[in-house]
This record gives structure tokens, sequence and C-alpha cells, in this order.
């Protein structure tokens, strides 16, 4: 709720919920997506682990980011070219939540992800091309959204089933 002038005034939020049935093709490139952001998600998990002990060094965001760049140069790991930067850059931030979570007594320690569990890439508003004021711009209301438009998403998760 929001207080202004002593008149409490609602804030309304929506969900908006899609379901999608992505092509053939669609679906390969989703599956190269979710694996490239579970690769990477593991990659930076053991790679900030042996460093701390190893090297006892900690490693930052902004280190990983840089080595994940690095990485994605090498001959062996240019695959990693192959899907959205966004969605390996959040892999980078959800573990580097993971671990703000476990050294504030919130979660156990972060823990490799499998793919026999659920597989999930988020891509966030950079990752459509649009601009600042575009993202920012109040989504229409349910009745005026044609087939061909949509609300603007400001970060969007998706999940294979």
């Amino acid at each position: 709720m929001i207080f202004a002038d002593n008149v409490m005034k609602h804030e309304i939020k929506r969900t908006y919920r899609y379901r999608l049935y992505p092509s053939e093709a669609q679906k390969a490139e989703l599956a190269r997506t979710f694996g490239c952001s579970r690769w990477v998600y593991n990659w930076a998990l053991e790679t900030k682990t042996k460093a701390y002990y190893q090297d006892e060094e900690s490693l930052s965001f902004t280190d990983l980011s840089g080595r994940l760049t690095s990485k994605k140069k090498e001959e062996e790991t240019e695959w990693l070219s192959e899907v959205s930067a966004v969605t390996l850059q959040q892999s980078l931030r959800n573990l580097n939540q993971a671990f703000t979570n476990f050294f504030e007594d919130r979660a156990e320690y972060p823990s490799f992800k499998s793919k026999k569990a659920g597989q999930t890439a988020r891509y966030v508003g950079t990752a459509f091309g649009l601009s600042r004021r575009e993202r920012e711009t109040e989504a229409p209301p349910l009745e005026d959204a044609g087939s061909d438009q949509h609300p603007v998403v400001e970060r969007a998760s998706v999940r294979a089933e």
C-alpha cells in the first residue's frame, strides 16, 4: 500500500501467465539454453569453491563474469556462445544470491544443478532488446491486449516441463 497526503492508495499488481508451445527448433534452442545455464552455474560453483579452499581467494560476481568471458573464447567451451549471454550472466547472479543466502543463514551451501531436476533459465528485460523506456512502460489493460500484443515482462523465468 502507498500512503500519500494521509490518503491510503492501493497499488494493484498483475501477474500474467503464458503457456508456450515451442516448435522443434525452439525446443532444441531451449534445451541448449537450459544446458548452458546449468553448466555455467556448476562451473562457477566449482571455480568459486576451489578458489576459496585452494587459493584462499574469494571470487566476486565480477571476477566470475570476467572468467566466463574468457571461458567462452576457449575452443572446448565455445558452444557457450551459441546461447544468450543474458541467461549465462543470470546463472552467475543466481549463484551469487545462493551464497548470500548461505552466509546470512537462510540456506545451505549451494549445490550443483542436475539434468534430472527442473531445468530453468532466467531472462531479464535486457534480453529482449527493449529500451529502458519501453521496459518501464505500464502494461496495457488485459481487455486492450490484442493477440499480437503483450505486456512488457521485466523478468521472465522459463522452465521445462
